[in-house]
């Protein structure tokens, strides 16, 4: 089959304006895929010099002239999306291992205006070590000596200044980005010009990405796709639909980045909090209060979760009428008062993607502080502007709960069991920093007494250390919280989850709300 390259596929290259460190999927899926798109339409008309910053060999994307397919697939608006576009935006990948000096080269180029990165959460963190290695060891380091060579090459001038913008998965990740790389120079001792430059011409944005990037496909789904394109392509992603990259940033980085005004999905606002909040409160809280429910019904995957009659409805549900409506509205910006709504709907589409295996067990990792951060503010928001307890987000807590009832350790893992609808039971790891916590309170609990479950609720309620702050104050939850749980150790999982929606079905047709 005819592999992928521009002999077969020919592609502009344009001028490189971009540096990327980090050849991942994510980046591939989203920032290099948007200005691939932005260059189509004759917006930015720039190319990306990728830096492979690990260990590994750049073969691949030399075969096939840094070209690769995006095939994204997914659930939109409620319609099938099935399609593949062919990502051009990459002039050459560069090993910082084996070729750091051709590194340092990019940055002499007039032509450059921004550096993104995704070297996944631990990459940005300080080590005092010299920038002068070759390569040095940490991503800052490397980015420090990057912008290092660029500050000499060019004299420290005010046009030659850069946007930073890095995309790991951390709050504030260019402000801590950019304290990280001042202490880096501080330690090499590179000058009081430097950090002069270093502040007032290189720009470190805060970003949020937001896109499932699976990755690469099994070899099986690998050449169905092949056949379907009619070429082989060896460095070949899979993606969904949904796209948002947030950019904080003022006018200076608006007109650097131009590739933005290609798609509406990438949002430069001088505040990105909303768009972070929205993502934690509805995307990811929604996870966090449906999940343990879903695995101890006997689902596996996110998207079994959604086909499944009442689990389906209770996961709408709790989006949409218990999570979406306690987002403050002064967060929400006035030219888009229905921007969680429909942020909502798209969430719905993403959990319902039948491409993307996403198993539930997976999104139970460290479901404690998941639950603390995501849901509780949540949960204590709805309390106070509706005066009473939101029951679905009660019953995904007591599921909760019972997911971190373990009944034994066994090498070091705590291990939880539940019984399927078919017969038989299910042991599972219960992967959280608390599981020995929940073992200890679990052993005191009598499950056949409600006096029993109802003061291990409240115990657990009461435990200010564990939530960092008193659910106690929480009027009626734990109340509430226990009739659950109570509830689905008696009557079993799907009896309560049933009894729960034909309740809540009850009092929205009492209430007139139609």
């Amino acid at each position: 089959m005819t592999p992928l390259n521009r002999s077969n596929h020919p592609a502009t290259i344009h001028p490189e304006r971009v540096l990327q460190f980090g050849t991942g999927v994510l980046l591939r899926g989203l920032p290099d895929y948007l200005i691939h798109k932005a260059n189509e339409q004759g917006i930015f008309n720039g190319s990306i010099v990728v830096v492979k910053s690990t260990g590994g060999a750049t073969d691949e994307f030399a075969e096939q002239d840094s070209l690769y397919t995006v095939v994204t697939r997914g659930i939109q608006k409620g319609q099938s999306v099935d399609k593949h576009t062919v990502v051009s935006a990459i002039s050459r990948v560069i090993s910082a291992q084996d070729d750091w000096k051709t590194v340092l080269d990019v940055a002499k180029k007039p032509t450059l205006q921004i550096i993104i990165s995704n070297t996944t959460e631990v990459g940005i963190q300080y080590v005092a070590e010299s920038i002068f290695q070759n390569p040095p060891q940490s991503y800052p380091a490397k980015l420090t000596a990057f912008l290092y060579e660029r500050f000499k090459n060019f004299g420290g001038g005010r046009s030659k200044g850069l946007v930073v913008i890095p995309t790991e998965l951390i709050t504030d990740n260019g402000l801590k980005l950019r304290d990280i790389v001042e202490k880096v120079a501080k330690h090499n001792e590179l000058g009081k010009l430097f950090m002069k430059w270093l502040k007032y011409h290189v720009r470190f944005c805060n970003s949020l990405v937001d896109r499932i990037v699976p990755g690469k496909p099994d070899a099986e789904s690998m050449q169905q796709q092949h056949k379907a394109l009619g070429y082989e392509d060896k460095l070949l992603i899979m993606a969904e639909p949904y796209r948002l990259w947030a950019i904080e940033g003022d006018d200076r980085v608006k007109s650097v980045l131009s590739f933005a005004k290609a798609d509406p999905n990438v949002i430069i606002d001088e505040d990105i909090n909303f768009y972070r909040e929205r993502k934690l409160r509805v995307l990811n809280g929604g996870h966090t209060i449906s999940v343990p429910l879903a695995y101890l019904l006997g689902l596996e995957t996110v998207n079994e979760m959604m086909q499944h009659p009442l689990m389906g409805r209770f996961v709408e549900e709790v989006i949409t009428q218990e999570i979406v409506t306690t987002l403050p509205q002064w967060m929400i910006p006035e030219e888009k008062p229905d921007a969680v709504r429909e942020f909502a709907a798209d969430v719905l589409d993403r959990f319902r993607n039948p491409y993307i295996e996403h198993l539930l067990l997976s999104i139970t990792l460290q479901e404690t502080s998941k639950m603390r951060a995501r849901n509780l503010p949540t949960i204590q928001r709805y309390l106070e502007q509706q005066q009473q307890v939101p029951q679905r987000m009660a019953l995904g807590f007591a599921a909760y709960l019972r997911f971190m009832k373990a009944v034994r350790l066994e090498k070091s893992t705590y291990l939880g069991e539940t019984a399927l609808s078919t017969g038989g039971i299910v042991s599972y790891p219960i992967r959280d920093d608390y599981a020995e916590y929940f073992y200890t309170m679990w052993q005191k609990v009598d499950v056949h007494d409600a006096a029993s479950v109802r003061n291990f609720v409240h115990a657990i309620c009461d435990d200010s250390a564990l939530w960092e702050t008193d659910l106690s104050v929480f009027t009626g939850f734990a109340d509430a919280v226990s009739e659950h749980l109570n509830n689905l150790l008696t009557l079993g999982i799907e009896a309560t989850l049933e009894r729960q929606m034909v309740s809540a079905e009850s009092t929205t047709s009492g209430s007139g709300i139609d």
